[in-house]
């Protein structure tokens, strides 16, 4: 299973609408994070769990839901979390 594909199996706690996962970590080739091993990632996700939650609250839920990933299969993520209706 992928890392993208690992990514999405432990969102699956915020009971998404939608989910993408790109993996952009070849635009990375040479960084520091990617020589170790982490890669880069971008999400986009929508979930009725974000409603009437700010940003940095999103943004650590999913931190939370992916655990320890982040410590170590994931070097950065860009997250676009939105509740429904949103975009």
């Amino acid at each position: 299973m992928s890392v993208a594909e690992r990514i999405q199996q432990k969102l699956a706690a915020l009971a998404p609408e939608s989910i993408e996962v790109l993996d952009e970590s070849a635009e990375h080739a040479g960084h520091e994070g990617a020589r170790a091993g982490g890669g880069h990632y971008r999400l986009i996700i929508v979930s009725r769990e974000f409603a009437g939650k700010p940003v940095q609250s999103r943004h650590r839920m999913v931190y939370d839901a992916l655990g320890s990933m982040m410590a170590g299969e994931i070097h950065a993520l860009a997250i676009k979390a939105y509740a429904p209706g949103e975009i």
